[in-house]
């Protein structure tokens, strides 16, 4: 059976052996790690105990991220695997884990912002904004105008606006849920993790 999660064969805290007095069981059976990598979208379905179904992400592609303070939440492709507090091994492989930074792409998030506020944000767009100005009806131009004044967005998230990638985190637990869904990094735990990143490039 191999891998188990009985804590008969470990020693106890004094240091002393515990008697074997059975062997391993099947309820105390343990199972590979998922190591979800990040790659066109692979579900293995894992039958467990009382049969109840486990869906183990092999590969993933995308996942639901959710931008906070915007209360918004898009389906986006997931780029690349930035940050792993746990072990930069798992940066190096791009394995998904939950609590793992990850970059996605903006596009979702910058299209939602631009039609909830009638602003454009990211230098890119700036030079294209005299083109062709979409028409749009009074109400539609009321609600837009009632929205301006909470209308707050944080610079640094400003910022990524501009390369098309923004910092998220990955909440989900892709090798039990066979998701990768998550939020969008802003305010100081932005800081926080754009400093960590920092460190470990120097």
């Amino acid at each position: 059976m191999g891998i188990t999660r009985s804590s008969l064969p470990k020693r106890r805290l004094t240091g002393g052996k515990k008697p074997q007095y059975h062997k391993k069981r099947k309820y105390e059976m343990g199972r590979q790690m998922a190591m979800t990598k990040l790659g066109v979208k692979r579900i293995h379905q894992v039958r467990c105990r009382g049969g109840n179904i486990k869906f183990r992400a092999m590969r993933l592609e995308a996942g639901n991220f959710s931008w906070g303070s915007e209360v918004c939440t898009r389906k986006t492709r997931i780029l690349d695997v930035v940050y792993n507090a746990s072990n930069n091994e798992l940066v190096r492989t791009k394995t998904l884990v939950k609590g793992a930074v990850v970059q996605v792409d903006a596009t979702p998030f910058r299209q939602w912002y631009e039609a909830h506020y009638g602003c454009v944000v990211g230098k890119k767009k700036k030079k294209d904004e005299a083109a062709e100005p979409a028409k749009q009806s009074k109400s539609v131009l009321k609600k837009i105008a009632a929205r301006q004044d909470a209308k707050i967005l944080d610079p640094n998230v400003n910022s990524q606006f501009d390369t098309g990638r923004m910092y998220a985190i990955i909440s989900s637990r892709p090798g039990q849920c066979g998701r990768c869904d998550g939020y969008i990094l802003e305010g100081k735990e932005l800081e926080f993790y754009v400093k960590r990143m920092a460190r470990k490039k120097k």
